[in-house]
């Protein structure tokens, strides 16, 4: 694993993803979190804009998930688009929790679920001070990266763009048709990387 700077997120490199995606996938805690997991790593978001998202931001029909600016750290709204795979993960988190407001309903009288909760099931799997909830973020980012995919797309998907005075009339829609190929890309990736640890598995 390369060596990271202070205070950057951990996050594990490539060539890690197949033992870590099965893992996850074989992850035996709480149903929710499970498919949080899924999730998260189809989507890449900032784990608490998944973990505090009601179901009226989805729109699965037009895989589609718009975020508010409300709960962006910057003052304007982000989109997702949504992979067959992550439409796929959210219609069965619709079976489950679809008549209540979040699609992550919380416990112990908390509206919704914590983003620790994340974080704390990939310890669970062994990775405490490996790898974060947040991580995905890097992990995408490096890797779509590598493959050349253009960094406007990623960084717009990222929602890292500086939105300040200079750029008030930046369009959160910009290159929304790029943006979902690059997300589908993402979403085949991984399940081939998750093919490769199941051969892992059957290995040993």
């Amino acid at each position: 694993m390369n060596k990271r700077t202070a205070g950057e997120y951990a996050r594990l490199d490539e060539k890690d993803l197949p033992e870590l995606l099965i893992k996850m996938e074989n992850y035996s805690g709480d149903t929710l979190t499970r498919l949080g997991l899924r999730a998260l790593k189809y989507t890449f978001p900032r784990p608490g804009m998944l973990t505090g998202s009601p179901w009226t931001e989805f729109d699965l029909d037009r895989a589609r998930w718009d975020i508010p600016k409300e709960r962006m750290k910057m003052p304007t709204p982000h989109i997702v688009p949504l992979s067959r795979q992550a439409v796929e993960v959210l219609r069965t988190l619709q079976q489950i929790t679809g008549d209540g407001e979040y699609v992550f309903p919380g416990t112990h009288g908390n509206k919704h679920m914590d983003t620790n909760t994340l974080l704390f099931a990939l310890y669970r799997l062994g990775y405490q001070g490996r790898m974060t909830s947040h991580g995905f973020r890097g992990i995408a980012s490096t890797v779509l990266n590598e493959r050349g995919f253009d960094d406007k797309h990623i960084e717009i998907q990222l929602a890292h763009l500086q939105r300040n005075k200079t750029k008030k009339a930046y369009d959160h829609a910009k290159y929304l048709e790029p943006r979902r190929n690059l997300m589908q890309w993402w979403a085949d990736f991984l399940d081939e990387e998750l093919a490769k640890g199941r051969k892992l598995v059957t290995a040993h």
